[in-house]
């Protein structure tokens, strides 16, 4: 067995480490800022908003279920 071709395959990427982490990052971020603007247009409270926007996704998805 090779010791090079064992090293050479567990070699990641590091663009695409920055690539996945900007997409996550980006994505949360505006989950967040939808679930705090649906939040405070339908119940017009800045600590709902701010509760809503930690559950970011799942408030929005929920929102989505139950309101519309």
């Amino acid at each position: 067995m090779n010791s090079n071709n064992f090293n050479n395959n567990n070699v990641e990427n590091p663009n695409k480490a920055k690539h996945v982490g900007g997409v996550v990052k980006n994505g949360i971020t505006f989950g967040s800022c939808l679930a705090m603007i649906i939040s405070y247009t339908t119940w017009k409270s800045i600590g709902w908003a701010i509760i809503h926007g930690i559950f970011s996704w799942a408030y929005v998805i929920y929102y989505l279920i139950k309101y519309v």
